[in-house]
């Protein structure tokens, strides 16, 4: 059986072969056991899929991060560090409109 990527990795495995090998490679070696735990690596993502946008990946990871035992107060805590983030660098930016 073979490992299950997101459907948007999936879909090169038969589009392009080759592209699919690099990014599936780049996947396992980001996501692989390391100094981060695999936890904090899924509720990272989870932060980063939200900072930009991607709805259906937060779903993704949301449910994988519970699958690893997270519970949804870590999740909530996760969101608001994504959402404080980007709502700082709007404010670092509409700054700019008061520099003379």
């Amino acid at each position: 059986m073979s490992k299950k990527y997101p459907p948007f990795i999936e879909a090169l495995r038969e589009i392009d072969p080759e592209l699919f090998q690099v990014v599936s490679k780049n996947m396992d070696l980001a996501m692989a056991p390391g100094k981060l735990d695999a936890k904090t690596k899924i509720l990272i993502t989870l932060a980063l899929d939200a900072i930009e946008g991607s709805g259906e990946g937060v779903k993704s990871l949301a449910g994988a991060a519970r699958s690893m035992g997270v519970s949804d107060e870590e999740i909530k805590e996760t969101i608001r560090l994504a959402y404080m983030t980007s709502a700082n660098r709007t404010l670092v930016a509409g700054l700019s409109a008061f520099n003379k």
